[in-house]
């Protein structure tokens, strides 16, 4: 029997769920149970967290101490692009192969950058802009009502103003 966790200590567990539906017990308990935590409840407070998500795939947080866990949601580009595009909430297990073929408009481009940049491997604004476009392509949707490889050239000419930070 491993020795228990120190009370104090703080213990991240990384979930990966579909936003607003509870986790399935089957996942969370090899994760959760050696930390002393009841699975059921946490699918709950992760369905509950979730909300803002229901239906796109979403990292989340467990971030445990004293045998209390709290919920952070990390979304990833995709999930940040497709809640961008304001469609309705879709049935995963009804509906295949979507395609997400709306418009994001430049304010939307710029705060998803703005939430992805600590995460970010670009050295700018702009380079992280040029990564939620080509997250853009992989989706399927447009930008400003362009394609976004075509804003992409643009960005990298210096034709589209992109601020600073």
């Amino acid at each position: 029997m491993p020795p228990k966790p120190d009370a104090g200590e703080v213990k991240e567990v990384m979930v990966k769920v579909i936003g607003g539906e509870p986790a399935p017990g089957a996942t969370l308990a090899p994760k959760v149970g050696p930390l002393g935590l009841n699975p059921k409840k946490i699918g709950d407070d992760i369905a509950k967290a979730t909300q803002d998500w229901k239906g796109l795939r979403v990292t989340c947080k467990l971030v445990v101490q004293n045998r209390q866990a709290t919920v952070v949601v990390i979304p990833s580009a995709s999930a940040l692009v497709i809640q961008a595009l304001h469609e309705p909430v879709r049935d995963k297990k009804k509906e295949k192969n979507i395609k997400h073929n709306g418009n994001i408009t430049k304010d939307d481009l710029i705060r998803i950058a703005r939430t992805m940049r600590p995460r970010s491997m670009a050295a700018t604004l702009a380079g992280t802009c040029l990564e939620i476009l080509g997250t853009c392509v992989s989706v399927g949707c447009t930008c400003d009502g362009m394609a976004p490889k075509v804003l992409q050239g643009l960005i990298k000419e210096g034709k589209y103003d992109i601020p600073s930070e």
